[in-house]
Formats: C-alpha cells, structure tokens, sequence
C-alpha cells in the first residue's frame, strides 16, 4: 500500500510539473507573439485574435492571463529587464550594489547590465511611447513606467548618496535624474537605433557619462 502511495505522488509530481512546464511554453510563445506583431504592426493594428493565433493559444487563454494588450506590453517589459542570464537582472544589480565599494567599478557594471537590458526592453518602451498619444491606457501605462524607472533609479542614487560617493554638490534629485536619463529609451533610440553604435559602445558611453556626472573627478 506504502508502495502504492508513493507511486501515485510521483505521478501527480509529474503531472504538476508537465502542467507547469506547459503553461510556461503557452506563455512563452504568446509574448513572443505579441512582441513580434506590436513591433512590426503596431500597438493599435494588433489584434488580440492574431496574437491568438501566432502563438497557437485561444484568444480566451490570452485575457486570462494577460487581461488585454496593456498586460500583455507590460509582461514583455518584465522579461526584458530580466536580461539574458538565469539571474533577472534587477537581482544582479541589487547583489552588485551590495557588495561593490568602487564607484566606478559598480556603475561600469549598470552600464554593462543596461547594454545587456535595453535592446530587449527599449523598444516596447518606444511603442509605448508611440501608442500613448492616441491611447488612454498606454498613456497610463507609460506614466506607470517611467514612475517606476525612477523610482529604481532612485534607488541606486540613494546608495551613492549614502556611500559617500556622489561629487560635492551633486543632490539626490539630481543624481537620480542622471541615472534615469541614461537608463531611457531614448537615448538607446538615438545612439543605438537612429546613430548605428553597437550595444556594448552604448554600454561604456552610459557608464563614463554617469561616472563624469556623478563623481568625483578621479
């Protein structure tokens, strides 16, 4: 009976699993999707049925677990700062801010994990961008976005503030503006897409621009 029991937990073990992973690809496969159609048809041209039906999903499964085109744009956001490696990037930032104590050798690594960042989530910020001049809820969203940019930002300013690390003068206000500005998508936009750098010029050039606006002259 023991035996038995036990059998049965590894099948409903299984079983979850296989679930989980199922959902996870389903999901997977409808943000790729979105992203594709948002980015070469617009936001306002892309329907939900065509998501729908380029992910392989019911239209149903997407408001479900998504709840319309806003969830869906900011779910892309989320993956994109999560970066390209098994740790989001956000976590490495946070380890990386705990553990640094150069200045520089920490905000060289932001402009490492912005490089890493922004390819992935700039351009959905630019259609949001795009979108919110003729749409209430992408209006919204962007004020969302941007809040929340800041608001990390702010954080990393606070710690150099608090470290010591910030030129005479140089304010909280101050310095986590600097940071959001060099975190936008529009500069990756103008240096990036418009002028052709490459990514990982992009990288070094944010990060030498916030070392001169921020700290002490070496």
């Amino acid at each position: 009976m023991e035996r038995k029991r036990q059998a049965v937990k590894r099948t409903r073990s299984y079983d979850s699993s296989g679930r989980v992973a199922a959902a996870e690809r389903s999901r997977s496969a409808v943000l790729d999707a979105a992203e594709r159609l948002f980015l070469s048809d617009g936001y306002g041209a892309t329907t939900m049925s065509a998501i729908a039906e380029l992910a392989g999903v019911s239209v149903e499964m997407i408001y479900k677990g998504f709840g319309g085109k806003p969830g869906l744009v900011r779910a892309i956001r989320d993956r994109g700062l999560a970066g390209t490696k098994r740790e989001a990037a956000e976590l490495r930032s946070d380890r990386m801010r705990a553990a640094e104590t150069d200045p520089r050798a920490l905000i060289a690594n932001w402009g490492r994990l912005g490089a890493e960042v922004a390819p992935r989530v700039s351009p959905i910020l630019l259609l949001v961008r795009a979108a919110a001049g003729v749409d209430g809820e992408m209006a919204t969203l962007q004020q969302e976005m941007d809040a929340d940019r800041l608001r990390r930002m702010t954080e990393n300013a606070r710690h150099l503030q608090k470290a010591g690390h910030l030129r005479r003068g140089v304010t909280l206000a101050h310095a986590a503006d600097v940071l959001w500005t060099y975190s936008s998508p529009e500069l990756y936009e103008m240096l990036v897409l418009r002028r052709g750098w490459t990514v990982s010029r992009y990288g070094r050039f944010i990060a030498d621009a916030m070392i001169a606006a921020l700290l002490p002259s070496a």
